[in-house]
């Protein structure tokens, strides 16, 4: 089972200039923060959906569907019980579902569905080191830089170190599946003490290449990967600048905010 997000198609995204996609990254983000109305964020999903079928990025998608339904649905419910403003269409104790709180419940269960859209879709069109060059080409300091590829690098080898454990495990006879939920979480607990010493060993053994390697000794670093700047990338960073205003100008034009009735 592969861990890693990132799928190569050679579609015009993943073609892109590191640094756009990293902007890009940092525009939706932005975007999406502005804006609370249901109606002012279908644009950019059907920006996300569009973008999804050009780079051929479904199937990660497939992959995480249930973590998706599980965080969106929860989110939205939350916010339906906790936002308890205009007049109550329907009230209970402990239940408060006005338009504004039905309308602010699914504009936060859209937000949160277009910010981990973005991310999945960032991370199976980028691959590591092009991260590392766009964060470069931005001015991030050197070891931030390295520490979030670096945590890029050693999640899905912990999630595979896990996978390993379980499946030795339940070759040895030790059954993960017996028993409720609450029973299958707890024979889960003993696969984390071997995850966290193979952990400490990689880490060892990291900090061990990385001094003999010079880690530290110079800030700017030389790369032999060379992103030159094309004019698919001067168009993208001009569209992503207008997006990236046009939702400032809903958000300061009160278009972006929900009426509180």
């Amino acid at each position: 089972m592969p861990f890693y997000l990132y799928l190569d198609r050679g579609t015009f995204v993943h073609r892109l200039h590191p640094t756009a996609k990293v902007f890009a990254l940092g525009v939706l983000f932005w975007s999406v923060y502005w804006v609370d109305q249901p109606l002012a964020l279908a644009p950019l999903g059907l920006l996300l959906v569009t973008l999804i079928t050009v780079t051929g990025t479904w199937p990660n998608f497939y992959r995480l569907r249930w973590f998706f339904v599980i965080m969106i649905f929860f989110t939205s419910v939350t916010w339906m019980f906790t936002y308890r403003v205009g007049a109550p269409i329907i009230y209970v104790p402990g239940l408060h579902v006005s338009r504004a709180s039905l309308l602010f419940s699914i504009g936060r269960g859209i937000k949160l569905a277009e910010l981990l859209a973005t991310s999945v879709l960032f991370l199976s069109t980028t691959k590591v080191e092009e991260f590392n060059v766009g964060l470069a080409r931005l001015r991030v300091p050197y070891r931030v830089r390295f520490a979030i590829t670096l945590a890029f690098r050693l999640a899905p080898l912990f999630i595979d170190s896990a996978m390993t454990v379980v499946e030795a495990q339940t070759l040895r006879g030790y059954d993960f599946s017996r028993g409720g939920v609450m029973e299958r979480v707890r024979r889960y607990v003993p696969v984390v003490i071997p995850v966290f010493i193979a952990a400490l060993r990689r880490a060892n053994s990291m900090a061990m290449a990385l001094e003999a390697r010079g880690f530290g000794r110079t800030q700017n670093p030389t790369s032999f990967i060379d992103y030159p700047i094309m004019p698919k990338d001067v168009v993208a960073f001009a569209a992503l600048v207008t997006i990236a205003a046009g939702y400032f100008l809903i958000y300061y034009s009160g278009y972006g905010a929900i009426p509180p009735v």
